[in-house]
């Protein structure tokens, strides 16, 4: 029920049966085994249901690798089903009662929720607070705490009608609803806070940059057959230098992008296709593009090339985040196995976060796919970026929700960061993201088409999640916890 409340189905109601219910589960059969199977399966659903999509990656070459699909499924929710047992084991450790046993409840899961985004690499996918992307007013929350800080605040307000038990009526069930008027009269303050934040908002523009962003649709499965790939490559050549539509006023493109992997060549070292690509640079402009790289010891990168006219690559960032399984292999010579996608190497991990200088642009930060699903780390701290660039490849998981959670997550960088996110997807979603959040242009799955705009500025200053990242989190996470374990004086001995 949790997962039909995240994207794109957004039916948030189905959150507070969820939750609620999974605290009536847990304090139903006392005992730490009682309350660790409760969160465990409740997380095994949680994660299978939401990340069915990732079979659809196996299914791209079926004869190889559609036996993993169960492995995969299975293995990985059960994984990530250990973070929710965990966080209902501590929380039901405390014998504490009521509104204190749902803050505690809350603040244990959010606290694990925060250690799935960074233990083990990281894998922080389908966090309640996404489900709030159907709100641009409650995305604004985000810009102070991060989308954890959202996600404290959506599963206390999920969990807090589990406090309405059969009390017969009267002042004790007054005194049960008061806490679950006071949280959901919370997130309406939040809302409301959110939307006067954007009727502030300006839509401000970078002066002298119209961007192309270029998405040409290009099933997984006839991405990297030989045959095709010239014909790939001539497609988006063609989306590029086509004239510019009557909703730009005809102004040409400075700036082309195209999504990660666009082009299925080793392009640093292959002159005669670096010079097609070349030829689709705008005068005084660059095409931005995905694209495999090789150096001279057969290393191999996950890569953005920025191209000028005259088919010089002026900048390059190795994509650092890498999917396992899909760009390596974990303990490859003991599983062995290969990665799912094409060639027999594993891609090396770049350097990490890296601001790009670019003729004719603002600084810019670039994030190659599931990179920009991680809170906290879209853009160097010490080397700020005035916008987001991520360019991905979302056919491997067709027409299915994996692409519509990727974009929520993205979009909440951009509101955590007071950043512009510009999006290029090879199947899609693309789109124009503001520094609040807002879709301004969008392209939808499974379409080809370019979009043509301008550049959202950057917020004047940091926001406060951007100048504080999680500390503010931490804080909140102690408060809510301290406000669960606290007890009057008349409430006897927890113990």
């Amino acid at each position: 029920m949790a997962v039909g409340a995240l994207p794109p189905v957004h039916f948030l109601i189905l959150l507070v049966p969820a939750f609620s219910g999974l605290v009536w589960l847990a304090d139903g059969k006392p005992g730490w085994r009682s309350a660790f199977a409760a969160g465990w399966w409740f997380g095994f659903g949680y994660f299978a249901a939401g990340l069915y999509w990732i079979s659809f990656a196996l299914l791209t070459q079926p004869e190889q690798f559609a036996w993993m699909i169960p492995f995969a499924l299975v293995g990985l929710a059960g994984a990530m089903a250990i973070f929710p047992a965990l966080a209902l084991l501590l929380s039901s450790a405390f014998r504490v009662e009521g509104a204190r046993r749902i803050l505690l409840f809350a603040a244990t899961w959010v606290a694990f929720d925060w250690i799935r985004t960074w233990i083990f690499t990281g894998f922080p996918w389908n966090l309640a607070g996404t489900a709030w992307a159907i709100s641009d007013g409650m995305l604004q929350f985000s810009a102070l705490a991060g989308v954890h800080g959202l996600s404290l605040l959506t599963v206390a307000a999920a969990a807090m009608p589990a406090v309405l038990t059969d009390s017969g009526g009267g002042p004790a069930f007054r005194r049960q609803t008061m806490p679950v008027i006071a949280v959901f009269a919370v997130l309406g303050l939040v809302w409301g806070a959110g939307m006067l934040r954007l009727a502030g908002a300006k839509e401000d523009m970078v002066p002298g940059v119209r961007l192309r962003l270029v998405q040409p649709n290009i099933e997984q499965k006839l991405k990297w057959l030989p045959h095709l790939r010239e014909k790939h490559l001539l497609r988006q050549l063609r989306m590029s230098i086509r004239p510019a539509g009557r909703d730009t006023a005809a102004a040409p493109p400075t700036h082309i992008i195209w999504p990660e992997a666009a082009v299925p060549f080793f392009l640093a070292g292959d002159p005669p296709r670096l010079a097609m690509v070349a030829a689709a640079a705008p005068p005084d402009g660059l095409v931005i593009t995905g694209a495999p790289r090789m150096d001279s010891s057969s290393r191999v990168w996950n890569s953005l090339h920025a191209i000028d006219a005259t088919g010089r690559v002026v900048g390059i960032y190795d994509k650092f985040h890498l999917v396992p399984f899909g760009e390596y292999v974990p303990f490859r010579r003991v599983l062995g196995i290969a990665k799912i996608t094409v060639g027999s190497k594993d891609f090396s991990a770049g350097a990490g976060l890296r601001t790009l200088r670019l003729k004719g642009l603002p600084p810019v930060s670039p994030l190659i796919c599931y990179e920009a699903i991680f809170p906290g780390r879209a853009t160097d701290r010490n080397d700020r970026a005035h916008w987001l660039l991520n360019i991905t490849n979302d056919g491997w998981f067709g027409r299915s929700s994996g692409p519509y959670q990727h974009f929520a997550a993205a979009r909440l960088r951009a509101v955590e960061e007071g950043l512009p996110m510009v999006r290029v997807a090879n199947t899609g979603i693309s789109a124009v993201i503001d520094a609040y959040g807002r879709t301004l242009k969008r392209l939808d799955l499974g379409r080809r088409g370019v979009i043509d705009s301008g550049l959202p500025a950057h917020l004047p200053g940091l926001t406060p999640y951007g100048r504080l990242g999680d500390w503010i989190l931490l804080g909140l996470l102690a408060l809510v916890a301290a406000g669960g374990l606290w007890r009057s004086p008349g409430d006897g001995n927890l113990s």
